[in-house]
């Protein structure tokens, strides 16, 4: 598991196209977005590196990510 922390999250449109940026990647992958805490937990064996460019494509920053 993946946890990142992603900036400029404010509401549920964020979570949507949060999510929709992390299964356009891995369809399985399971992805869960927490808004209080700015974490985006991502569930699958690809390189995280994939999910921070798909995130950061979407207009996201990602500060930080580290396997948990």
């Amino acid at each position: 598991m993946y946890e990142l922390q992603v900036e400029g999250m404010s509401c549920q449109h964020c979570v949507s196209v949060i999510t929709k940026s992390v299964q356009d990647v891995d369809h399985g992958a399971k992805v869960d977005v927490d808004l209080g805490s700015k974490k985006v937990r991502v569930v699958s064996e690809l390189p995280v590196e994939r999910f921070e460019s798909a995130i950061q494509e979407a207009g996201y920053d990602v500060s930080a990510a580290r396997i948990a």
